[in-house]
């Protein structure tokens, strides 16, 4: 008889400390697979959300000047009265490194227009990209042809202005052909029509006034990004939107930091389930273990029995424990609205860990109890009985 018949024998007669030690180590290997496949899916699913919720990025003209406002407060100035940027120098953008984070562009041009005896901001925006730019965006109506036109909501009120309506600027006719539902931004100040029509009415043609980048950053410093768009339109100061970057970085960093801790209490706790077990296994077998020494089995023989038992126990709860967490986190993802279109796959490398994590814990629980079983002397055993 070999010493793997002596474990599985020894498993069998004692099913119950088995299943208590299986159950709490699978417990624990399937809560911290569930937490790092959680974050893991609403971490990716929320970087892809991000790559398309706003600009975290601007292209502005460069200036000699500092700015004479703040939060939209304006102090003094005069505003668009520098130099504009060339629009076709965007496309070098399509040519930095980190061209595949770029999730899109938005060049827009702005000047002042007279409507109904009010003066109002134009603004000409390419539409394609709004969407990305400027997903919140609500339109009460459709997007405008080259003789359409959008109000923001505060505009749309000032002006008197609705859905079909019709106005003139610079002698030329258009339609309201959709109103921005309020925002709570400058935008619902502004009126907005297609960017080759607001640079033909503002004598701009193939000029902009700034450009909006919506990049993810998830795999590159938003630092560097802005160097090379930088080093791309050198006629151009580039600006990120730092408070917005930062945020969304410590916030995913915070959620997996949160994740990591409850993993480690939970590791911690399993330890403390097996050892506690694996002593109370180790006093219950004193008379069989004082037979093993009286028939020649030596220490090394006794220590490898309890970590073997030890080892295979551990072994399937890190087999269960995965199969449980990946369900359980498959599961939870159904009942989190927000996560629609959230997903999980089947990661070898965390079915891996999962296993290699649970014998880790499972023989580092043991290593005490399996030592006192192999320095136990054989007459006191023996005598015990």
């Amino acid at each position: 008889m070999n010493l793997s018949d002596i474990v599985f024998r020894n498993l069998l007669r004692r099913k119950a400390k088995a299943l208590f030690v299986l159950a709490g180590l699978a417990i624990g290997v399937a809560t911290v697979v569930a937490l790092i496949s959680f974050v893991e899916a609403m971490t990716n699913h929320i970087n892809h959300k991000l790559e398309k919720y706003g600009a975290n990025i601007l292209i502005v003209p460069k200036t000699e000047n500092l700015s004479l406002s703040y939060g939209g407060l304006s102090l003094g100035g005069v505003s668009f009265e520098m130099q504009e940027i060339r629009q076709r120098d965007l496309q070098k953008i399509d040519s930095i490194k980190n061209a595949a984070n770029v999730a899109g562009i938005g060049p827009m041009v702005f000047g002042v227009v007279t409507v109904r005896g009010q003066k109002v901001l134009l603004a000409g925006v390419d539409f394609e990209s709004t969407w990305i730019l400027k997903p919140w965006w609500k339109i009460d109506g459709t997007l405008p042809g080259e003789t359409g036109v959008i109000l923001g909501a505060e505009t749309a009120k000032v002006l008197d202005l609705k859905r079909g309506s019709s106005l003139q600027i610079k002698k030329k006719d258009f339609i309201v052909s959709g109103v921005l539902k309020p925002t709570g931004s400058q935008d619902d100040q502004l009126l907005f029509m297609t960017l080759g029509t607001a640079q033909s009415i503002l004598n701009k043609e193939g000029l902009i006034s700034m450009a909006e980048v919506a990049a993810l950053c998830k795999d590159c410093p938003i630092d560097a990004m802005v160097k090379q768009i930088s080093e791309a339109v050198p006629g151009a100061r580039v600006m990120a939107i730092q408070q917005v970057v930062k945020g969304r970085m410590e916030a995913l960093s915070q959620f997996k930091n949160f994740s990591y801790g409850v993993s480690l209490v939970v590791v911690l706790v399993g330890s403390l389930v097996v050892l506690a077990t694996m002593m109370g296994s180790v006093r219950e077998r004193t008379e069989e273990i004082g037979i093993f020494r009286a028939i020649g089995f030596r220490k090394s023989h006794v220590f490898k029995i309890v970590l073997l038992e030890a080892g295979f126990i551990s072994a399937v709860a890190g087999i269960l424990g995965y199969v449980a967490g990946f369900g359980v986190t498959k599961g939870v993802l159904q009942f989190f609205y927000e996560s629609g279109g959230a997903s999980i796959l089947p990661s070898v490398n965390l079915a891996a860990g999962a296993l290699g994590l649970a014998v880790l814990v499972g023989l580092a629980s043991s290593i005490y109890p399996a030592f006192l079983a192999a320095r136990m002397d054989p007459n006191q055993a023996l005598s015990a009985m």
